[in-house]
């Protein structure tokens, strides 16, 4: 799939799937998942894996890979300079497309800490995560970040509680699409279910992130590419 298949015209929904590790990433692929984020440390809700671990899933899989900027639990950026360096170690990598995504601590986008990264993704195709979720103003941040080089995604449940919580936040927002401010990818996740998936559809959503819906034994255990295609068939073309 290229990059022009990607986005609010796809007839194919998009499957993303969280990925610790090269067996993750082959059940996932497996499954049909579209895309991978990549991270490590799913008790701090992901972290930024390491560089040999992008290395062995590049060479693994040949489908979209999403690798997490963020070191420490939480929304804060932290070390910024010690971020700048990791993601161009991961860009030497073979890493070219990341997830990242920083609030101060009165709730709004971290536009300095976001400016810098975004200098040295250098155009690289990246997602704001579900900091969305936790911010003062989503709709504030949002516009803040319009015309950020590389940003075509959101990754969000619409709500810090999940997506049961966030379900009339996520339509309104799928109904604006392509409205100034609106024109990334609403990527749904966090508490995602497949009885979700329909109303999502028929707001006009067609970004789908599960991680726990994968993994029938739990973060445990591995992706099991059979769960993915249960995701992967439900979805179908039907975007």
């Amino acid at each position: 799939m290229n990059a022009d298949e990607w986005g609010p015209m796809s007839k194919r929904a998009v499957l993303e799937v969280i990925a610790l590790d090269v067996e993750d990433a082959v059940a996932a692929r497996a499954g049909g998942a579209d895309r991978l984020e990549l991270v490590t440390d799913m008790a701090a809700d992901g972290l930024t894996p390491s560089v040999a671990t992008v290395r062995a899933i590049r060479a693994a899989v040949d489908i979209d890979v999403r690798v997490m900027l963020r070191l420490a639990d939480g929304f804060a950026a932290g070390d910024v300079a010690r971020l700048v360096r990791v993601a161009g170690e991961l860009r030497e990598a073979g890493a070219d497309q990341f997830v990242l995504g920083f609030l101060d601590a009165d709730g709004d986008v971290d536009l300095a800490a976001v400016e810098r990264l975004a200098a040295v993704l250098e155009g690289c195709r990246w997602t704001f995560h579900r900091a969305i979720d936790r911010a003062a103003d989503r709709a504030a941040l949002r516009k803040r970040l319009a015309d950020f080089p590389g940003l075509d995604t959101y990754l969000t449940a619409g709500a810090a509680g999940g997506v049961d919580e966030g379900l009339p936040v996520l339509v309104a927002e799928g109904r604006r699409q392509g409205e100034p401010g609106y024109e990334q990818q609403l990527l749904v996740g966090g508490g995602l279910r497949l009885e979700h998936v329909p109303k999502l559809l028929d707001a006009g959503i067609d970004g789908f992130h599960i991680g726990g819906a994968a993994r029938p034994s739990g973060w445990d255990g591995p992706v099991s590419a059979d769960a993915v295609a249960r995701w992967r068939a439900v979805l179908g073309d039907a975007a």
